[in-house]
């Protein structure tokens, strides 16, 4: 039996692939879905976070990319979504194409974005260079103040709540046990990694306070201990904590605002003297605005200085958001690597396997993810492999 530690978008898709295939697995998560998957805006977007020394990422992420429109419809359909007046069932993840308008606000903003599009260019990514007025014809709500923009056509967006828990559905009606407890440490036999050790009770009688096995499981007793013959490591930012993985905590604060209709059509992204800032619309009128980079280590706080810095950026761009009802704030922790690369693929350890270190890109890179440890993108496997760095043990 495999043992996944981790229950975010990463560690639930891993384990759906695998129980489509008849493969026995087990999730281990204290709260399945409540953290930087809980927070992410879901970007599809590998082509307007293009970066000038992020060539690998991008593959990946194109190739992710192109897995997602039946990664979603298989998901639907496992989750029980039905099409409705036409619409597909993959609107139940509230899965768009609509691209990304990347858009500038000041004239160092503008010159920056043109660099970019000469780099695109070279790389020969699809993208179409617009004037302010033709950005504003694309999305009405635009400021005058906008100077330009890329649109990025094939780009798209996902609620992440929305996949969370239509994978935490999926599994349950494959009969995939789910371990609510914290995994305190690997188990080992000699040198080869065996199983966990799960958190024991909490005596208190508090939410959360035993591990409890859902899907037909029984609550368990302490100290609690799982055997595996494989374990899958995709405890995102708190990999570290249970091998020597090179992951590290990236702060990231974010906030949904709501209207009764969608301000936006489409992702927009910006840079407002420098800072970046995304919006995020869905489709029941919620907009997703962020996200702060703050290298915090596993502080959560949301801040008033974050949000205020959110707001400030956004507000040049789309002036209507400051009108928008405040739905939530939060702040999540992305599993971030030296090279901003993911870590995935066996670790050395027997017995180990690492799906981990996708900083922000968790959402995107979950379908490709479960292929690599599937065995079915074995090229693209070793630009994530563990072997990059020194042997994790």
């Amino acid at each position: 039996m495999d043992v996944i530690v981790g229950g975010g978008v990463v560690g639930l898709s891993i384990a759906w692939r695998m129980a489509r295939e008849g493969r026995p697995v087990t999730v281990v998560d204290p709260a399945p879905a409540s953290g930087a998957s809980h927070a992410a805006a879901g970007m599809l977007a590998p082509v307007s976070e293009v970066t000038y020394t992020e060539g690998p990422l991008l593959r990946l992420g194109v190739a992710s990319l192109r897995r997602w429109p039946s990664f979603a419809a298989e998901l639907a359909a496992d989750a029980g979504f039905e099409a409705v007046g036409g619409e597909p069932a993959t609107r139940g993840l509230d899965l768009r194409s609509d691209g990304t308008l990347d858009v500038a606000f000041g004239a160092d903003d503008l010159a920056a974005l043109d660099e970019l599009a000469a780099y695109m260019d070279k790389l020969g990514l699809r993208v179409e260079r617009l004037t302010g007025r033709e950005c504003r014809r694309l999305e009405p709500m635009l400021a005058p103040s906008v100077r330009g923009g890329l649109l990025a056509p094939g780009d798209a967006w996902v609620d992440p709540r929305r996949v969370t828990a239509a994978l935490l559905t999926a599994l349950e009606r494959l009969g995939v046990p789910l371990v609510r407890a914290r995994a305190t440490e690997l188990l080992r036999d000699g040198g080869t990694v065996v199983g966990v050790r799960l958190a024991p009770p909490d005596k208190s009688g508090g939410p959360g306070s035993a591990p409890v096995a859902s899907g037909g499981g029984a609550r368990a007793e302490e100290p609690a201990e799982l055997a595996a013959e494989r374990v899958v490591l995709a405890a995102g930012a708190w990999s570290a904590g249970l091998a020597e993985v090179p992951v590290r905590p990236v702060k990231g604060q974010i906030m949904r605002l709501r209207s009764p209709q969608p301000l936006l059509g489409r992702c927009v992204r910006g840079t407002v003297h420098g800072s970046p800032v995304y919006l995020v619309p869905r489709g029941d009128g919620e907009l997703v605005v962020g996200a702060t980079q703050e290298e915090m280590g596993f502080d959560t706080r949301v801040t008033a200085g974050g949000l205020y810095e959110l707001l400030r950026d956004a507000r040049e761009l789309v002036p209507g958001v400051t009108e928008l009802e405040v739905a939530d704030v939060v702040a999540g922790l992305r599993p971030g690597t030296p090279d901003n690369l993911p870590v995935i693929g066996p670790s050395g350890t027997p017995g180990l396997t690492l799906a981990t270190g996708h900083h922000r890109g968790g959402v995107l890179l979950a379908p490709l993810t479960a292929a690599v440890l599937l065995g079915e993108e074995s090229e693209l496997a070793a630009l994530c492999s563990p072997g990059r760095f020194r042997e994790i043990s």
